[in-house]
């Protein structure tokens, strides 16, 4: 079943990792989209409900991040309260992305499945580009990456895949009230990224462990510290990287007629777009 062109997809979090990517893909597909950001006009912001309307005025489906990450307690509240604006403005359809293992993300999910629209969730693995796009790389373009000590490993996903989930989800009718778990098609620790980046930029990258509360109080003495991404580091080392999500899934390839990204494709494709350039530099003999 098409599209219909004459509907409008808005994406919160456009200027975010997926809503960057939804946009961008939509846009290809010549879908109206309204990127919403606190940067957009009309602006979205989570901080301020009362502008929500306007920007969802004549939007009739929404993909939705939650910042800093759904699991926050905060989150449940305030996917409640977006959804009475959706309904309100005549919202058809909510596609939400969310975190694995994450129970506080649950909760928001629920209110979505629940919340009599059409919904969809894209529930993700940790990603991939949080070596490239997240708070890890300035670690690793020193050459060390320090991590609080992870207990499992991971099936890591490219955010590429992510964002075409979630256009299917947005523009293939036949998938709607379905809940997508994606994954990455591997298991990987921390340790063997590092040295698959490693080899990728013909440089060694170190990788320090530290207990957890160590880490979070040496970020807790950051001036520029996000709010909440103390709270946010204990959930995911002490709760979701605790061993319930190694398993991956087939998906990917369910919805998109090909396997997911491995992560040497990523590193592949990221070490051309120059992001560790200053590692690749220092590589190179003198």
């Amino acid at each position: 079943m098409p599209y219909n062109a004459d509907l409008t997809v808005g994406v919160i979090g456009a200027s975010g990792k997926t809503g960057s990517r939804v946009v961008r893909q939509l846009t290809e597909l010549e879908i109206k989209t309204r990127p919403l950001s606190r940067q957009s006009y009309p602006a979205f912001d989570w901080a301020n409900p009362q502008a929500w309307p306007e920007a969802l005025k004549g939007v009739d489906s929404i993909y939705i991040t939650y910042h800093p990450d759904l699991a926050l307690p905060q989150a449940e509240d305030d996917i409640t309260q977006l959804i009475t604006v959706a309904k309100a403005q005549g919202v058809k359809h909510l596609v939400l992305l969310s975190g694995r293992g994450e129970e506080g993300a649950q909760l928001a999910e629920q209110q979505v499945i629940h919340s009599g629209l059409n919904w969809n969730i894209v529930r993700a693995s940790w990603f991939m580009q949080n070596f490239s796009e997240s708070f890890m790389l300035d670690d690793i373009l020193n050459g060390e990456l320090v991590l609080p000590h992870p207990k499992a490993t991971e099936p890591f996903i490219d955010i590429d895949d992510i964002a075409e989930i979630a256009v299917a989800a947005l523009t293939k009718p036949e998938l709607t009230n379905q809940l997508f778990e994606v994954t990455g098609p591997e298991l990987l620790s921390f340790a063997q990224c590092i040295e698959l980046l490693s080899q990728r930029l013909n440089r060694p990258v170190k990788l320090t462990t530290i207990a957890l509360e160590d880490y979070i109080a040496t970020a807790r003495q950051q001036p520029d510290l996000p709010e909440g991404f103390d709270w946010l580091i204990h959930e995911l080392f002490s709760t979701v990287l605790d061993g319930r999500n190694e398993f991956t899934t087939d998906t990917i390839n369910k919805i998109l007629g090909r396997p997911a990204t491995r992560f040497e494709q990523y590193l592949e494709k990221t070490a051309i777009s120059g992001v560790w350039q200053t590692l690749q530099q220092e590589s190179l003999p003198c």
